[in-house]
């Protein structure tokens, strides 16, 4: 988008970005698993669909495009040095958050030079640029397309009681244009209804359409991470079931699990899984299992794994194992997950 325009629509009700499930194919890099063994605390598993809105630290450029002038076409974010995945957090001594704030900028500037400061591969860059004046309609451009926010659905994973602290998704909320982790500035989860199911099939995995509830809050986003997004509950009363023990990732076996979804209205259910294997334990790579659904009821329902069930908890022996978090693109019945502890350390339920 360029950045005195409005901000481009999200591509489907899942939005394409990682909310919904990411596929197999992009996969973040996990924690540092320090502790790895120290005491889990009880949580209560969830499953429930929520929407997600997240609202970036700074700008994100996702692309840049040429500007008609008088003179010609030109692109001062290309020319600048701008480069796609940048975040722009400063124009002169100014914090920019929105689209908004940076259009009103460029045009109180009138095309005067101006210092840009970005991130880039989280070290900061400095630039200068010039907005070009626009011959289409008056006003003064860039000519980079940038992000301020996304939205979408996604399913809690777990409530811990003691803190009031939530996990989700099981994976972070990445730009769908640069697949870049987005910077969160602020953040909420709404009560959300699946109003229909798009089913999976090998080559397209599906996904979940929900409404959500704008004028509710149910919790306020603190942290996006590669192991899923992290909060505190506002809102704890639609909470349901009781707490369970977190599992220890050495009790985690290949073999029968469950997994809770939300795949219909408010309901939460309990599903079939198999746990086809626990890979072993690596710190750059969150894809802790292979699991398959083998319930009927949610194969008629879903065809396996769609987008927005992204966070639905992994239940094993009576313990929360894990989230479903990324579905394999030829056969959507499978899936991986995320270890539990990767989760709870991400989200540090300790304080």
């Amino acid at each position: 988008m360029d950045l005195n325009e409005e901000a481009r629509p999200f591509a489907g009700a899942a939005a394409r970005w990682a909310l919904g499930l990411l596929l197999a194919a992009v996969l973040s890099v996990g924690p540092t698993m320090t502790a790895a063994r120290a005491a889990l605390p009880t949580v209560v598993p969830v499953g429930r669909a929520v929407g997600i809105k997240l609202f970036s630290d700074g700008v994100v450029v996702v692309g840049t495009s040429e500007i008609a002038t008088e003179a010609g076409s030109v692109n001062p974010a290309k020319d600048c040095g701008l480069k796609e995945g940048d975040i722009i957090t400063h124009i002169n001594s100014t914090e920019v958050d929105t689209i908004e704030e940076v259009s009103a900028l460029l045009q109180q500037l009138e095309g005067e030079a101006m210092s840009i400061r970005a991130i880039r591969d989280d070290k900061q860059v400095q630039l200068t640029a010039t907005a070009a004046l626009c011959s289409s309609d008056g006003a003064y451009k860039l000519g980079a397309w940038i992000r301020d926010s996304m939205a979408g659905i996604g399913t809690v994973t777990f409530y811990c009681p003691d803190t009031g602290a939530f996990g989700a998704l099981g994976h972070g909320i990445n730009d769908v244009d640069t697949a870049l982790l987005m910077p969160l500035d602020s953040g909420s989860i709404l009560p959300a209804t699946v109003a229909g199911v798009e089913k999976g099939r090998a080559g397209d995995p599906g996904q979940l359409q929900g409404v959500f509830d704008t004028d509710s809050t149910l919790g306020l986003l603190r942290a996006n991470t590669s192991g899923g997004v992290f909060g505190v509950m506002a809102d704890s009363s639609w909470v349901e079931g009781a707490p369970v023990e977190a599992a220890a990732r050495e009790a985690v076996r290949p073999g029968e699990a469950a997994i809770l979804c939300n795949v219909s209205g408010d309901r939460v259910e309990e599903y079939a899984v198999r746990i086809e294997k626990v890979f072993p334990q690596r710190e750059d790579d969150c894809r802790d299992y292979l699991i398959k659904v083998t319930d009927p009821r949610l194969l008629e329902a879903t065809g396996g794994i769609v987008q927005g069930m992204s966070g639905s908890p992994i239940l094993q022996d009576g313990r929360l194992v894990g989230a479903v978090t990324h579905v394999l693109v030829d056969d959507p019945t499978s899936g991986y997950g995320i270890w539990v502890g990767r989760m709870l350390q991400q989200c540090e339920y300790r304080e």
